[in-house]
């Protein structure tokens, strides 16, 4: 460690209690709802984190990379852990460990925005698929994201580390009902391969409300009936349906062009 380095706190004891919870943070998809944090790993979702002006509780280093961090890095937190390289293979969720992470508190809950441009995940059940979703969100000037029950967890490991960094510009509701979605004042926008009209031919509203649906039954019945524009996206190639990412990606994108 060079003398310019913040002062940390060196841990060698995998039963270390901070230990013991980063292992949970790291690799369960639900523990973040208890204790109200969450980790991200690596030079991405890190800096991403620094880039918005958010403050991690705690940043954790593996001892061989403490001697290289950046300042940017040592100065983040008010606290800085070193660990021993393999307790911190032991935390990590990834095949190929980063050699350090960040512990972040939740955002603060906040209530749904009536006005803003919104993506509904109906049931999304599969964690790339959610986070390549906020991705698209994020790129094309959508502020809320809605996960209605059954969806996955927006702030496991996984879905953090396919959004690559969305989650921090995003609003973030999970566990939502229904019924909770009746505050919305914008036009709820569906899609589908096999009705509406072709995405190409429409003025689409913006801001709206995009609902994205479970990977194999679609969007539930109560959703289609709600909303106010269908949309079809054309596959002149043939096949029978699009990934519900991939369906996102081209709904967002056209809102995004048509909003310009």
């Amino acid at each position: 460690m060079t003398s310019m380095h913040p002062a940390m706190h060196p841990i060698a004891s995998r039963d270390n209690p901070l230990l013991k919870e980063l292992r949970k943070l790291a690799q369960g998809n639900t523990a973040y709802r208890k204790t109200g944090r969450f980790w991200v790993e690596g030079d991405h979702l890190c800096i991403a984190a620094i880039v918005r002006g958010l403050q991690p509780v705690i940043a954790v280093f593996a001892q061989s990379y403490w001697p290289q961090a950046s300042m940017q890095l040592a100065e983040a937190a008010p606290k800085n852990v070193v660990v021993p390289d393999a307790l911190f293979d032991e935390i990590s969720g990834l095949d190929s460990p980063a050699k350090f992470g960040f512990v972040m508190d939740l955002p603060a809950q906040t209530t749904i925005a009536p006005d803003a441009p919104t993506v509904i995940l109906d049931r999304v059940q599969d964690a790339g698929n959610v986070g390549s979703i906020l991705r698209s969100a994020a790129a094309f000037g959508f502020q809320q994201v809605i996960a209605l029950q059954e969806t996955a967890a927006l702030w496991s490991p996984k879905v953090l580390r396919a959004g690559m960094g969305a989650h921090f510009g995003l609003r973030l509701h999970e566990g939502v009902q229904e019924a909770d979605m009746d505050v919305l004042q914008v036009p709820m926008v569906v899609t589908s391969s096999h009705q509406g009209t072709l995405i190409q031919h429409l003025t689409l509203p913006f801001p709206c409300a995009w609902v994205m649906g479970h990977e194999g039954q679609g969007i539930r019945q109560s959703l289609l009936e709600r909303a106010q524009v269908h949309v079809r996206i054309g596959q002149p190639g043939g096949e029978e349906s699009l990934n519900v990412a991939a369906a996102a990606a081209i709904c967002l994108h056209a809102s995004a062009v048509g909003a310009a």
